[in-house]
């Protein structure tokens, strides 16, 4: 490695070796060339053959992606299955050298021969050759570009596969069935626990910075904040190792603490943001690098995306993990990822998973939750009042019920949006192991991109409220029974541990991030 930062001048060919003469006046001023003109050749060729780069690059080009705005309903071909269902998570490879197996080198060595003529007043000299070893060095940012190329041929590689099981060994879990698009694709999640780095800015203090809720309706927020801050799991304390760079602000404590409810004013949780942003870009060239392109946020407060639209390069190119994935206020699957909502009072989900089997679980479809949004307004409205016993809603349930318990005895529980798409009851069901019906518009389910949801839930469209129950009777015993293994199959993606499992909800949400990372490339920068 001694060589990488010399440029290596090879000596004139020995074929063309001037002979030793007495000393002249003509012969002293073409040694006085050669002295002036070698140098300042070599050195014209080295700063014009080495890597010029520009003082500043924005993101250069963004990899071809296809997404649709509705995931239910997505036409186009997934890098995931091949097929035509839902949403259409396309990598678009680079065919060069980048792609090989080959260990990207820390520099490549160009060697460039040219030849000097030394000839004066039309004299006949020799020409000289001169070999010139031109040293590029290659940055951490390329060589992760290089290692992220590899990564997207891989998927599409194993895309092409198109069995129920993945190919691929692994000690703990093969991904495998219908509850995936691909499931040897998505078992590429294997590279991510090589290759993926973390950067969480250090900047900002507790309890807007670095913190947030364990246990509320918020959990999956603070859980994966604390969850990177403890640093146990794909962060790095090397920015220039890193893929993607946290953004540590919590909008639960932005709210809570700068919130003016009296006058609705949100301006003081607006200029927070806006600070952050200002004070990492001067400190940092990543932001700029990228225009935030490979930098994330993220939020299970309703108020999420309105938090990141006081930044326009934070809402339209950074990556945006959400619980408020609502594709018509700006939610864009190709870059933002949605993010599970999660209730955990206790703390805790022991308690939550399982249930009886499916043939002692007796209502057909439950829900319990007060007037929150219009389609749980036009669901207690057309459904509450009927006393059904097969489709039972409650705005409140009685104090001598237990809501754990009416989950654990349905076949189907009904998850409607509240004010804003997404719902902690979608978890709340898949631990109860209740097939989830969603009831909403708009909504991105989390992990679209690898979990086939038709497979595992029922979609309901508002419109069909009142044909719940006939769309419900419609399911055929054996396709329920189906759909209920599947719920407890997918289960281990959403759960939530004290110390992060292999395929958790913990390690899935990185995997979202870590998929739109691979969605772009991003060009290295110096000071030229």
């Amino acid at each position: 490695m001694t060589c990488l930062n010399k440029v290596a001048m090879a000596p004139p060919s020995s074929d063309h070796k001037r002979p030793h003469t007495p000393s002249s006046f003509c012969f002293s001023s073409l040694n006085l060339v050669w002295f002036l003109l070698v140098p300042s050749t070599v050195f014209f060729l080295v700063s014009t053959l080495a890597p010029h780069r520009p003082s500043i690059s924005p993101l250069s080009s963004l990899l071809q992606v296809s997404f649709s705005n509705n995931s239910l309903q997505l036409q186009g071909s997934s890098i995931f299955n091949g097929s035509s269902i839902d949403s259409s998570f396309q990598l678009e490879a680079e065919t060069d050298y980048f792609v090989s197996n080959m260990p990207f080198p820390d520099a490549i060595i160009e060697k460039h021969t040219i030849q000097l003529d030394m000839s004066k007043n039309n004299e006949s000299k020799p020409v000289v050759d001169v070999t010139l070893k031109i040293v590029k060095k290659n940055s951490k940012l390329e060589r992760n570009e290089a290692n992220l190329a590899r990564v997207r041929s891989s998927i599409k590689q194993a895309a092409l596969v198109r069995n129920l099981t993945s190919t691929h060994q692994d000690p703990d879990y093969v991904p495998h069935g219908p509850i995936y698009r691909n499931a040897n694709a998505f078992h590429i999640y294997l590279e991510m626990e090589k290759v993926f780095k973390i950067y969480v800015y250090k900047e900002g203090e507790p309890p807007i910075f670095h913190n947030g809720p364990c246990r509320s309706i918020y959990s999956s927020e603070g859980r994966f904040i604390h969850e990177l801050e403890k640093g146990n799991f794909y962060t790095t304390k090397d920015p220039d190792e890193a893929l993607v760079y946290f953004l540590p602000f919590s909008v639960v404590m932005l709210v809570h603490y700068l919130y003016e409810p009296e006058t609705s004013n949100t301006d003081a949780i607006g200029r927070t943001v806006v600070d952050y942003i200002d004070v990492i870009s001067g400190k940092y060239p990543y932001w700029n690098r990228s225009l935030g392109a490979d930098h994330f946020m993220l939020s299970c407060h309703d108020w999420g995306p309105r938090t990141s639209s006081y930044v326009p390069h934070l809402f339209h190119k950074s990556i945006r993990v959400l619980c408020n994935a609502n594709t018509s206020e700006g939610f864009n699957p190709s870059k933002d990822a949605s993010f599970p909502e999660i209730n955990l009072l206790t703390g805790e989900v022991e308690g939550l998973l399982g249930g009886p089997s499916p043939s002692h679980r007796s209502i057909l479809a439950f829900f319990a939750g007060r007037l929150h949004g219009y389609i749980r307004y036009l669901l207690l409205n057309e459904w509450k009042d009927k006393r059904d016993p097969d489709v039972q809603v409650f705005d409140q349930l009685p104090k001598e019920v237990s809501y754990m318990s009416k989950l654990k005895n349905s076949r189907f529980c009904l998850c409607p949006s509240g004010y804003e798409v997404a719902s902690p009851r979608i978890v709340e069901a898949i631990y109860a192991e209740c097939v989830p019906v969603l009831i909403s518009d708009s909504y991105v389910p989390p992990f679209s991109d690898v979990l086939n949801w038709k497979s595992f839930s029922i979609q309901v469209a508002v419109k069909d409220i009142p044909n719940i129950k006939e769309i419900l009777m419609g399911v055929s015993q054996r396709q329920y029974l189906r759909m209920q293994r599947r719920v407890k199959q997918v289960q281990r993606h959403f759960v939530v541990n004290a110390t992060p499992k292999r395929y958790d909800v913990f390690h899935m949400i990185n995997h979202s991030i870590w998929l739109r990372r691979l969605n772009i490339h991003i060009r290295d920068f110096h000071q030229s």
